[in-house]
């Protein structure tokens, strides 16, 4: 009896045993599956997740003055129907792995993760006093959004559905480029301070589409999260190799210059009215931009050896040319009188002279 008991005490607790370790494998996967449902939930609504830390390695460190013996500012457009561009709009519907630039910039804004300022033409000024309420751009482009869960007054957020972001209508962007000498590394730097994206909307009476800029957004903050998104360059590579923050780091982007700060604080239009002095403009501030850096260094010896052979050679080959076209006029002028002398002399016309009919004339026979 006492055995049979002692069985029974094994079995039972055997039986329990297992039955807690199933309960165990069973709570766990679904934890597991619960929390990776969880991630993929914040990461639709909220984006990817940046530290502190993170943000402070991306921003740039303002230079003084002091340190810098040059500088120019440019404001530069991107035509996102430019192939080079292309990458900043596709793809227009968003994917498991892939959305576009205005996508991501539209979600930092819902989710109050970044600062947006006020569009001023020509003065960009990204202090608090010009930060604009979300809600208010919201309203103002006609863009649809509810208020999400948690928003408050002081930390504002929005839900937006993807079919109400208006990502289809911006074709351009426009760039404020920064390009400085710095005296420290006594290098030439080009940065990108800040973007703004613009819509291409058409008017209510048809016709070309009216451009309208949203809004700048200081570009170190956006870093962060364009670094996250890797994007297709070209169709050679169907692997996404860059991302958009390598974009334009590497500057792999085609824009036209549409104005420089200046005194007057016109735009390139207005300084060149004239369509073909506008683009002869551009490509002089763009060549003097390119070739800059290359000026302020004196020329190796090589350098100079080299640049030094090619006159010379471009010297040989004038002269070449000069002693070929004197021989060619020689040779020419050979050739005419060989063919003059060739030609049979013209005939002179014979005059008849008519015998006077005078009898002074005496036969020589006559005469003794």
């Amino acid at each position: 009896m006492k055995q049979l008991k002692r069985y029974f005490i094994v079995a039972i607790t055997l039986l329990s045993v297992g039955i807690s370790a199933m309960a165990q494998d069973s709570s766990s996967s679904s934890i597991m599956r619960r929390g990776k449902n969880d991630r993929n939930k914040d990461k639709e609504q909220q984006g990817v997740q940046i530290t502190e830390r993170m943000q402070q390695f991306y921003e740039e460190t303002p230079m003084s003055d002091a340190d810098l013996s040059w500088m120019r500012v440019i404001y530069r457009q991107l035509d996102l129907t430019n192939d080079k561009n292309a990458p900043l709009y596709y793809p227009e519907e968003p994917t498991a792995d892939q959305e576009s630039m205005f996508r991501i910039i539209m979600r930092l804004l819902a989710n109050n993760q970044v600062a947006a300022y006020e569009y001023l033409d020509g003065r960009e000024v990204f202090t608090d006093q010009y930060r604009i309420k979300v809600k208010d751009m919201l309203e103002r482009f006609h863009i649809l959004y509810t208020e999400a869960k948690g928003s408050t007054e002081k930390n504002p957020k929005f839900t937006i559905e993807e079919s109400d972001v208006p990502a289809n209508e911006v074709l351009s962007y426009y760039l404020l480029e920064r390009w400085v000498f710095d005296s420290r590394s006594n290098r030439m730097k080009t940065t990108v301070e800040a973007i703004c994206p613009v819509l291409h909307r058409a008017g209510d009476f048809g016709g070309e589409p009216i451009k309208y800029p949203m809004f700048w957004i200081k570009f170190d903050v956006l870093r962060p999260y364009l670094t996250q998104q890797y994007i297709f360059v070209d169709d050679d590579n169907n692997l996404p190799k860059y991302t958009y923050d390598d974009f334009f780091q590497l500057a792999m982007y085609e824009g036209d210059i549409y104005k420089t700060r200046n005194l007057k604080n016109k735009s390139m239009m207005q300084l060149y009215p004239d369509p073909d002095d506008l683009k002869r403009a551009q490509d002089s501030i763009q060549n003097r931009l390119e070739k800059f850096e290359d000026k302020l260094w004196v020329p190796s010896r090589e350098e100079v050896i080299a640049a030094r052979e090619a006159r010379e050679k471009a010297a040989a080959g004038d002269t070449t040319k000069i002693e070929a076209r004197d021989e060619k006029k020689v040779e020419e002028k050979a050739t005419s009188s060989r063919s003059s002398r060739g030609k049979k002399p013209a005939k002179v016309k014979e005059t008849k002279v008519k015998k006077s009919s005078s009898s002074a004339t005496r036969s020589v026979r006559r005469r003794k």
